[in-house]
């Protein structure tokens, strides 16, 4: 998943240490959701993957669905959005 992540991203022409760029979450950047979605969505990983691949192939952002995913992210971890 890792890998299928990181190049998926940069194939897009943005680098990992790219901050995502969500307001009131500064400093965050691609490689934290990355290791976010690895360590703690490993139950997610194939609809995430699967999502992704739909978004892509209909030339959709995939940076909506990985900002909304990041959104996610912070939630669980206590932080208003």
């Amino acid at each position: 998943m890792r890998t299928y992540l990181e190049n998926l991203i940069q194939e897009k022409g943005v680098e990992l240490i790219d901050f995502i760029g969500i307001e009131g979450h500064y400093g965050l950047v691609w490689q934290d959701i990355v290791d976010y979605i690895c360590v703690h969505a490993g139950d997610h990983h194939a609809s995430i993957r699967d999502t992704l691949v739909k978004i892509d192939f209909q030339n959709g952002d995939v940076f909506h669905f990985l900002r909304h995913l990041t959104k996610g992210m912070l939630a669980a971890q206590g932080y208003d959005v």
